[in-house]
This record gives C-alpha cells, structure tokens and sequence, in this order.
C-alpha cells in the first residue's frame, strides 16, 4: 500500500521551477531514499511532503490523506531539516523536553532515550551554544525521533558527522524502520545510507531522472 505519494507535484520560486512534475511513491514501512546534488529539489521536496510550503499545482498524500496547510498532518510527523532554531543556552535535554512539551506524546525517559542513540548524553548540561556541528546535527536527528513518528523525514543527515557518527545513525534509521515508520532520506554519495534503501529516487534540477528499487536490488 502506498503511504505517501506525490502527483505531478510543481513549486516555483522567483520563477524557477524547483519542484517540476514529480509523481512517485513510497509503500509503508520502507526506508526511500532520495538522491541528487545540491539545489536538485531535495529539500524542497520534503518541505512540500510535510506542508511546510504550498506547492503550486499537483497532489501530495499521506496515509491515503491529502496534505493540506488548511488542516492538521494526517499522521505523526519527525522531520530533520537544519541543525538550527535551538535556544542556544539550554542543554540539548532541556531543548526537547520544551519541544516534546508541545504535544505532550512523550516523557523525559523517551526523550533521553533519543539523545542516547543518536550518541548525545543527557546529562551532559552544557548549553547548545558550545555544541559543534555533529553534536548539533546529532541533536536535530533526536528531535526528529523522539515521539516515535509514522512518517520520519532526514535531511542529509550524515552532515558534519564523521564515519562512527554516519554508521550510528544508519543504526537509527534502521531501527525507526524495524518498528514501523516509514523513513525518507536525502542523501549525496553516502554509501552507508544507501545501502539501507528500499527504493531510490534521484532528483536533478527539480525533476526526477531515475526510480527504482535499491542499488542492492532489494
């Protein structure tokens, strides 16, 4: 069954298409990756996913609901798409507990648990303004994670990670797989992540030049 699914999906911005006729999807429970250099759509594509951004024309659902800026996300959502937004003199714990405050959908336990395996330690009481760019990359993924989503969203999320940091978190992908989620990555030239995909789509200047099954063939 597909879970989340685009059709003929266009965005311009400033005249420029960025997002041009794109119809593909994703069946629950996979691991999609998708793939393309910088400024080929990714981003763009998953903030569309997300109705972050009103696409111009074309459809986007999820769970066989139509997303909409007019009505609230038809599925719990945990998405990664920068490192930044952080209150810089919190620690990393006190930044998503005020996040995970919001919904309410989880406790401290989990939200340390999340720190935990992305490789953060929760008692590590520093503020977010001393954190290097892994730590913070690290951290944005625990945001993403933390409230066990259906549909998880990574943006690069090998950035600024070293190789003991990009195979941790292709531990983590896995597991949000292995209980569930459906899991959309964008990635360049990352084996590691690759070879977790079950299906791949590659972006290049806004449309889509290749779809298919996973370079391992699964």
């Amino acid at each position: 069954m597909d879970y989340v699914s685009a059709n003929e999906v266009t965005k311009a911005l400033r005249g420029r298409l960025v997002l041009d006729d794109i119809s593909f999807s994703v069946p629950k429970g996979a691991i999609a990756g998708i793939m393309g250099s910088n400024g080929s759509g990714k981003s763009m594509l998953f903030r569309a996913i997300a109705s972050l951004v009103k696409i111009d024309s074309g459809s986007i659902s999820v769970d066989g609901k139509e997303v909409s800026r007019r009505r609230p996300y038809p599925v719990n959502l945990g998405i990664m798409l920068d490192s930044s937004g952080y209150w810089e003199e919190l620690s990393g714990l006190k930044n998503l507990e005020a996040l995970a405050s919001i919904r309410k959908l989880v406790g401290e336990e989990e939200v340390k648990e999340a720190l935990r395996s992305v490789g953060l330690d929760p008692s590590d009481k520093r503020p977010t303004s001393s954190y290097s760019a892994g730590m913070r990359q690290r951290l944005a993924i625990a945001q993403a994670i933390m409230e066990h989503p259906d549909l998880l969203i990574l943006d690069e999320p090998t950035n600024a990670l070293d190789k003991h940091g990009a195979i941790l978190i292709k531990e983590v992908i896995t597991s949000q797989a292995r209980r569930g989620a459906t899991v959309l990555v964008s990635c360049h030239n990352q084996p590691q992540l690759e070879e977790l995909f079950d299906c791949c789509i590659t972006l290049s200047e806004g449309r889509i030049s290749d779809w298919g099954q996973s370079h391992d063939g699964v």
